[in-house]
C-alpha cells in the first residue's frame, strides 16, 4: 500500500490551520467591510467555517459579501447645511441624517403625480417613453413576457429606432423569473440592453446571486423620472384572465432629482460590467420645503446600510404616527424594537400587510414579529388581496415610497431605492393611499402558538435573510 503524504498529526495540523484560516478571513472580511449580519447567519457561517472549511470557505468568498464598497464618499459626513431648529423637525432630522449617511441633499421637485392604480401608472410610463427625445434609461428587477412586457418592450425599441440612445437594465436573476420579451428586436432596434448580476459569472463580484438590484426607475432626458415598486410586469398594472392587478404604488415626477436618477443608472451601468462605480452626488439648490424631495438608495453600494438607519432613527423620533405599507414583513430585531418602542411609548404604528403575498415563506416566517407589534400595541391590518406597495410614513411630515421591503433582503442584500418626500402636499397624497388600503383590510388577532411552530418561524426567520 501507498504510505500516506501526510502522518495523521501532519493532517489535524493542516486542517486546523485552513480551520483559523477561514475564520481569520471571516472576520476580516466581515469587519473590514463592516458587513452586518443577522445573528444566526453569522453563527452558521462561523459552525460551517469550523466544520466544513473545505465547502465553506468557498462559498463564503463568492455569497458571504454584501457590500462593493469600504469607503465613505468624500463629504460623507458633513452636517447637513440647516440651522439647528430645522434638524428638530422630523422631516429636518431625516435629511440631516441620510446626508451625514453619504446620501445627496433635498431638492426641490415640480409635476408630482401618485399614480391611483396600475392603469394610470402605465400610462404615466408610457408618456415618459414617449416623452424622450435624447436619452431613456430603465431599470428594473424584471420584465414580464406579457401584455404589459411587450408593450414596454414595443415603446423602447420604437423610440431607440427614432435615434434616442435607450438603456434597459434588468437584474440577471429577475431575467429568468420573468424573461425579457423580444430579446432580439429590442438590439437590432438599438436597445443597449444590460443584466445585473449575471447567476453564472464567475467573477467575485457579479457571481454573487444573492445581491440582487430591485430598483425600479425610468427616466427620460433626465428631466423626467418614473419610480416606484412595480416591475414591467402585467399583474403589477392590470387585470389577468384569473387575478385582479395588484396593488402597488408609483409616481412620476419632474426636476433635479431626475438628474439624479441618471447619475445612479450610470453607477449601477458600470457595476453590472464589474467596472469601478461611484454614485455622484447632485448638489442642486433647494428653494423652500414645501417641494423637497431626496434619493434614498440602500444596498451593496453603500458603506452604511442607509435605510436600515434611517428607519430606526424614524421609529425612535416619532411622535406620532407611523404607517407602513410593504408585502413582506420580516424585520431585523433591532428594527423590530424600534417599531414595538415606538408604540409602547403611544406612538399609533400601523403596518398594513397583504393577506397572503406571492412568496409563502415569507408569510409563514412573519408570525411572530406580527405578534411582537400587537402586545405591544401596535395595529396589524391584513389587506384581502396582494399589495407589492412600500410605503413608510412618519409623523405626517416625512414619506418614503419606492422599492424597499421591510424584509431582511431588501434591508442588507438587494440594491433597493427609496424617495423621501418633505412637502406637505406630496405626503398628504401618499399618506391618502396608505389609508385608503389601511381602511379596506381586516385587523390581524394573533392566535396562540406552540413552542414547536415558534422553533419553525425562528428558521424560517433565518431563511429569509438569504432568499
Amino acid at each position: 500500500m501507498r504510505a500516506s503524504i501526510f502522518s495523521p498529526t501532519e493532517w489535524l495540523t493542516l486542517h486546523t490551520a485552513v480551520v483559523l484560516l477561514s475564520l481569520l478571513l471571516y472576520s476580516a472580511l466581515s469587519l473590514g467591510t463592516r458587513q452586518r449580519r443577522h445573528p444566526s447567519a453569522a453563527i452558521g457561517w462561523v459552525i460551517a467555517l469550523a466544520l466544513l472549511p473545505y465547502v465553506a470557505l468557498p462559498l463564503f468568498l463568492v455569497f458571504g459579501n454584501r457590500k462593493t464598497v469600504r469607503e465613505p464618499r468624500r463629504g460623507a459626513l458633513r452636517r447637513h447645511e440647516a440651522d439647528a431648529a430645522h434638524r428638530a423637525t422630523p422631516a429636518g432630522r431625516f435629511q440631516a441624517l441620510a446626508v451625514a449617511l453619504g446620501l445627496p441633499p433635498p431638492v426641490a421637485s415640480e409635476d408630482l403625480h401618485v399614480h391611483a392604480d396600475g392603469h394610470e401608472a402605465l400610462e404615466r410610463l408610457e408618456a415618459v417613453i414617449a416623452s424622450a427625445q435624447r436619452t431613456l434609461d430603465v431599470s428594473t428587477f424584471l420584465v414580464g413576457r406579457d401584455v404589459v412586457g411587450e408593450r414596454v418592450a414595443q415603446l423602447l425599441a420604437a423610440r431607440a429606432a427614432q435615434g434616442v440612445r435607450v438603456r434597459l437594465m434588468v437584474d440577471g436573476v429577475g431575467r429568468f423569473l420573468g424573461g425579457i420579451p423580444s430579446l432580439r428586436s429590442l438590439q437590432r432596434a438599438g436597445v443597449e440592453l444590460r443584466m445585473f448580476v449575471q447567476p453564472w459569472s464567475t467573477t467575485p463580484l457579479r457571481g454573487r446571486v444573492n445581491l440582487r438590484n430591485h430598483r425600479k426607475v425610468a427616466v427620460a432626458d433626465g428631466e423626467h423620472l418614473w419610480c416606484g415598486g412595480r416591475n414591467l410586469a402585467s399583474e403589477y398594472f392590470v387585470e389577468g384572465r384569473r387575478q385582479p392587478a395588484w396593488e402597488d404604488l408609483s409616481f412620476d415626477l419632474r426636476g433635479p432629482l431626475a438628474q439624479q436618477a441618471v447619475r445612479q443608472f450610470e453607477a449601477d451601468w458600470a457595476l453590472a460590467r464589474n467596472e469601478p462605480a461611484r454614485l455622484q452626488l447632485l448638489e442642486a439648490p433647494a428653494d423652500g420645503q414645501d417641494s423637497l424631495v431626496q434619493w434614498i438608495p440602500s444596498g451593496p453600494d453603500q458603506v452604511e446600510d442607509t435605510l436600515y438607519q434611517l428607519l430606526i432613527d424614524a421609529c425612535f423620533s416619532a411622535k406620532e404616527r407611523i404607517v407602513a405599507v410593504t408585502p413582506y414583513f420580516v424585520p431585523e430585531p433591532a428594527l423590530l424594537m424600534a417599531f414595538t418602542l415606538a408604540a409602547r411609548r403611544g406612538v399609533a404604528v400601523d403596518i398594513v400587510l397583504p393577506r397572503r403575498s406571492n412568496h409563502r415563506l415569507a408569510d409563514l416566517a412573519r408570525p411572530a414579529a406580527l405578534r411582537d407589534l400587537v402586545d405591544a400595541g401596535a395595529r396589524v391590518w391584513l389587506y384581502p388581496q396582494m399589495l407589492h406597495a412600500k410605503l413608510f410614513v412618519v409623523d405626517g411630515a416625512v414619506a418614503l415610497a419606492g422599492s424597499a421591503n421591510l424584509d431582511q433582503r431588501s434591508l442588507f442584500l438587494n440594491y433597493e431605492l427609496m424617495v423621501a418626500f418633505y412637502g406637505e402636499a406630496a405626503v398628504r397624497q401618499f399618506a391618502a393611499r396608505a389609508e385608503h388600503w389601511r381602511s379596506h383590510a381586516h385587523a390581524f388577532h394573533p392566535p396562540r402558538v406552540g413552542a414547536l411552530r415558534q422553533v419553525g418561524e425562528g428558521l424560517l426567520r433565518w431563511l429569509t435573510f438569504q432568499l
